[in-house]
């Protein structure tokens, strides 16, 4: 997709969580590019940090720009600060995308509660911290948008994956029910990529399961097709809400 450049009147204070590596951090670029200010969130604040280096020449010509920043979306008092943080830099937030997550697939039995529990404290828990942080924030200005990084897995289940897809499909629930609560000044979007070239298959420490995803991988698309969606769905006038983008590779899942 083009890159369209923000001017004042459209230039957006972003906030992505997840934002070092994978679609975070191919969503970041993007928008910087396209002249929003990110507020980039993620534990390693180093790879945060190069980025905004990285960037920085891009940033300059489009007019946006990224404040690298700690986060830990497990923890809802960072979360809380992050938000809050952002909005008193900038006098407001537009977005929030819940990009942040983890995806140590590995089948049921293999019994391995301390990932299934990661997983939920990231993926489900994580994304509630950001809409109870942002939500109050969203409302008091009157406007705002909330994307939510899900994933095919909320739509369908595969071996290996069932508590990875039981945390996409409550993403994916709790994101529909915020879209129907809000106030039509609140967007609310769901991106569900299929699979993607991240670090998010590097986690999988079960044998079977790491064996599967190899092959899966094979017609994985780079998250910078992602990161299209999302620009799209921002781009949008005020009065079109894009409630869900689905993007799959061509070839394969």
């Amino acid at each position: 997709m083009p890159t369209q450049t923000a001017d004042s009147a459209t230039r957006k204070i972003v906030l992505v969580t997840g934002a070092s590596s994978g679609i975070g951090e191919a969503a970041a670029a993007r928008l910087v590019r396209d002249g929003h200010h990110v507020v980039a969130g993620a534990r390693r604040t180093g790879r945060l940090t190069a980025l905004a280096e990285r960037l920085a020449p891009e940033a300059a010509r489009s007019g946006g720009g990224l404040d690298p920043v700690r986060l830990d979306v497990t923890d809802p008092a960072d979360v809380r600060a992050y938000v809050e943080g952002a909005r008193e830099r900038h006098g407001r937030v537009d977005v929030l995308v819940s990009n942040a997550g983890v995806m140590p697939l590995s089948r049921l039995d293999s019994l391995l509660t301390e990932e299934w529990d990661r997983m939920i404290d990231v993926n489900v828990r994580g994304l509630l911290h950001g809409i109870a942080a942002a939500l109050p924030v969203f409302t008091a200005q009157g406007g705002g948008h909330f994307v939510t990084v899900a994933s095919v897995g909320a739509h369908e289940v595969v071996p290996t994956g069932a508590v990875y897809c039981g945390t996409k499909f409550a993403a994916w629930a709790i994101t529909e029910g915020l879209r129907q609560e809000c106030d039509p000044s609140v967007r609310v979007t769901t991106l569900s990529p299929g699979v993607v070239t991240s670090e998010l298959a590097d986690s999988i420490t079960d044998p079977g399961a790491a064996e599967a995803m190899r092959s899966y991988r094979a017609h994985a698309i780079g998250p910078g097709a992602v990161a299209d969606a999302l620009a799209y769905a921002l781009a949008q006038p005020s009065d079109v809400d894009v409630n869900e983008i689905v993007v799959r590779p061509a070839h394969g899942r």
